[in-house]
């Protein structure tokens, strides 16, 4: 009681006596890169605060001598005893933690953030983690990682995009640097575009999304690159077998100015070029992508960072067609300390996807299709440390679209109009600690959205359900001329994050947000591809919306070494875009009249058992959850499944993921991945009608079935040759088998005639009158890999 209640004083007995504040960066000693989350905790005060995305820190104390902890999981807590009569700077060098360490003497160097920390359905994953999970080919792979995670999916192998507590692929805001990426992954689906050697930090966000971030409904994945070694050069890198890799950083001027190079390229294509089948050596697959940054130190309030990234797949068959798409994005960053209490940071952002389909040019109809969408981003952001328990931050946001829907140049020449648009964003959050035990985040963001000509648009007799036969005429924009806005209130979006500690090792929290999304992917099919088209809220299209709603409790085990937490969560969609059954969305005109408007659904519940720390580590997670949309409108052709709800496509009731790395001594560790999903939904047939001699399907209700169980195990282990004392190069090797059952998940199911026994010495006749399901699978057998790493 004595203590309790000397706890419950510590705030008062701050008033009334005099304050300093201690900033400054967190880094790590051997390439002096900032580090993001760090724990800075004060243990005589009960009081703390984390580095931000810069590594950055400023804490407010009371007059006197205090002890300071700077704790990281995989570093040595630094302590450091401080007087306070006056500001004071401390940068601070985190050196690694030594893998010799016993689980309890990790465990006890840092505070949890699991219990303590405000956010929830939020993960911040350690690339030196996602390097431990077996990967497909040996690539490691970060969005296939996060698949792992509770409340997050795919449609299946190979599937481009993900979906996110029943959000669909294009509501998930991807960064990398702070700019958007359209597209994340490489070969159809199979790889992702982050190459893991470059990323320093990956953070996601399912739910209680802070007011800085906006524009999508379902999820954030905010992805750092490395800063460059500001220390001494250094590369590293990879030869797999997909593909080879190689990283270089160095100083440009030692502790003042660094800069990193990454690249990476399959050789997919070599190997198809060795086959002795023309039909396979003269196609053409493989990707490749740049990552690059640099970065200068200013002085002591000042530092710059400018990075890219570049990535393209080609994709050809023989001499018949081919195509190829991409990623590049550009930012710009100033980070400005105006005092020790306010920190600021300064972007441009330039974002570009785009894709190209075509034909030889010596083709009498030879063709290229090209289509792309730009971003450029202007935002500046601000943290205001008023007292460790007490921060502010707030910033502004203006985001300008140019949407280039398709051009086609060859024997015709055709363009799908550009449309144009910008986006103007403001948001305020306060984080706000009562007492020892109760945390408030609340804050709100306001979004508008304008779309502006310089094109024509189309008038219809019934604007609300637009059809061709239904077209009057068109209207024509001149550049810049308002066609239509969104602003007011429905702009508004409230965030709101509470946690409440139970004890030191239990809490219970809960968050709300609403998001608002002005961009839409127009797709009808299962899992995006390349050739997608993304069109911008207008006449025809509104904007969607969400309300999301969580409840969580967070309880860690044996001096914090285990992490669990059970997460529940309801989301509300308005307007979502969905399409007419037969709709032909490929190079449309008149796009808004294929269009559907729904709302949705979507609650589950989420387990996550995380052991970090220790010689066995990884997590179980399991997630029971229902995705559901409902279409409905006055004219049945606009309706879907009778008006009712029907799951969507990205439905899966149960999802279970198991991974586990075990390092057995300095030379070996493995790891393994179970993972089970219930089957996605599928169309199918309720009937069939007959025409002449052909029998044609019978759909009425969407997704009316389920493909079977999907089921995978991943195995793999990591050698480490013994390392010679003051030898800068060494080397690991990792081996490992994917699906190592050879399980035929499928993919899809689809119908086709039967074939059965007529004719004469066993010749097949095909009975148009009878049809049989076929699945189609992507990796049918055991898949093995080995790669080589090096670094010096």
């Amino acid at each position: 009681m004595r203590k309790l209640l000397s706890l419950l004083l510590v705030p008062f007995s701050l008033f009334g006596q005099e304050h300093y504040n201690l900033n400054g960066y967190v880094r790590a000693a051997s390439s002096g890169e900032e580090l993001i989350g760090v724990n800075i905790f004060v243990p005589e005060l009960s009081v703390g605060t984390t580095t931000n995305e810069y590594g950055y820190y400023s804490l407010r104390l009371p007059e006197g001598t205090h002890t300071i902890l700077f704790q990281f999981i995989g570093y040595q807590t630094e302590t450091r005893q401080i007087e306070f009569i006056e500001n004071a700077r401390q940068d601070i060098e985190m050196k690694e933690s030594s893998t010799e360490l016993s689980e309890v003497e990790i465990s006890d160097q840092r505070i949890d953030e699991n219990v303590t920390s405000v956010e929830m359905s939020v993960t911040q994953l350690d690339v030196k983690d996602i390097q431990k999970v077996p990967q497909l080919l040996g690539e490691t792979d970060i969005i296939r990682t996060l698949t792992l995670l509770p409340g997050i999916t795919t449609v299946g192998e190979g599937a481009n995009g993900f979906n996110v507590r029943g959000g669909a692929a294009d509501q998930n805001l991807i960064l990398l640097d702070e700019g958007p990426v359209y597209n994340s992954s490489h070969l159809f689906g199979f790889f992702s575009i982050f190459n893991a050697d470059a990323v320093k930090d990956v953070k996601v966000y399912k739910g209680g999304i802070p007011a800085s971030y906006g524009g999508r409904l379902s999820s954030v994945i905010d992805v750092r690159q490395k800063e460059g070694n500001s220390k001494h050069f250094g590369m590293k890198g990879g030869i797999g077998l997909l593909s080879s890799r190689v990283l270089v950083e160095s100083p440009i001027v030692k502790e003042k100015a660094s800069f990193m190079v990454a690249a990476r390229r399959s050789y997919l294509d070599i190997f198809l070029h060795l086959s002795d089948d023309p039909e396979i050596n003269q196609n053409t697959l493989y990707f490749y992508d740049l990552n690059t940054k640099i970065n200068w130190k200013l002085g002591q309030k000042d530092r710059l960072y400018l990075s890219g990234y570049f990535g393209r797949d080609v994709f050809a068959v023989a001499d018949l067609f081919g195509f190829d798409w991409g990623n590049t994005t550009a930012t710009l960053r100033w980070n400005h300390i105006f005092s020790e209490r306010l920190f600021s940071n300064t972007t441009m952002v330039y974002s570009d996807y785009t894709y190209n389909i075509g034909t030889p040019e010596d083709d009498a109809v030879s063709f290229t299709l090209t289509s792309r969408i730009q971003d450029y981003h202007f935002k500046s952001n601000y943290n205001f440390y008023i007292n460790p328990t007490s921060q502010l931050d707030f910033g502004v946001e203006i985001i300008g679209y140019e949407f280039h829907p398709g051009e086609v140049s060859g024997f015709q020449n055709i363009v799908l109009q550009p449309e144009y648009a910008l986006e103007p964003n403001a948001y305020i959050s306060h984080e706000k600690r009562f007492g020892q035990r109760l945390t408030l985040e609340y804050g709100l963001r306001y979004s508008s959205f304008y779309k502006l000509g310089r094109q024509k648009s189309l008038n219809y007799t019934n604007p609300d359900y637009p059809t061709e036969e239904g077209l009057i005429d068109t209207t024509y924009y001149d550049s810049f001329e308002l066609i239509k806005s969104f602003n007011g209130l429905e702009g508004l979006e409230p965030r709101l994050s509470v946690n409440y500690l139970l004890n030191e090792n239990a809490s219970i929290k809960a968050s709300y947000n609403r998001t608002r999304q002005y961009i839409h992917l127009i797709s009808n099919t299962t899992s995006p591809t390349p050739v997608d088209l993304y069109r911008s809220a207008g006449r025809y299209i509104d904007p969607a919306t969400v309300h999301q709603y969580a409840l969580g409790y967070f309880q860690n085990f044996k001096d914090h070494m285990y992490e669990s937490s059970v997460e529940v969560y309801y989301k509300d969609f308005k307007d979502l875009v969905d399409y007419r059954p037969g709709a032909d969305l490929i190079f449309q005109e008149y796009i808004e009249t294929e269009l559907l408007k729904g709302v949705g659904r979507a609650y589950g519940i989420e387990l996550l058992v995380r052991k970090q720390t220790g010689k066995l580590t990884g997590w179980i997670g399991y997630t029971l959850s229902r995705t559901e949309r409902k279409v409905s409108s006055p004219d049945p052709k606009r309706t879907i499944s009778s008006g009712g709800w029907y799951p969507a496509n990205y439905d899966k009731r149960h999802d279970l993921s198991i991974v586990a790395n075990y390092q057995i001594n300095k030379k070996w560790d493995v790891g393994s991945s179970f993972v089970f999903q219930t089957g996605r939904p599928i169309t199918l047939p309720t009937g069939r009608a007959q025409l002449e001699d052909i029998v044609y399907p019978i759909y009425k209700d969407r997704n009316n079935g389920r493909i079977p169980s999907y089921h995978r195990l991943d195995v793999s282990a990591t050698y480490y040759p013994e390392r010679i004392e003051g030898q800068r190069f060494y080397s690991t090797w990792s081996f490992g088998i994917y699906n190592v059952y050879g399980r035929r998940n499928a993919y899809s199911v689809y119908f086709q005639p039967k074939a059965n026994d007529f004719g004469a010495e066993g010749a097949q006749i095909t009975n148009f009158f009878d049809t049989q399901a076929v699945r189609l699978s992507i990796f049918a057998i055991p898949i093995p890999f080995v790669t080589w790493n090096f670094n010096f």
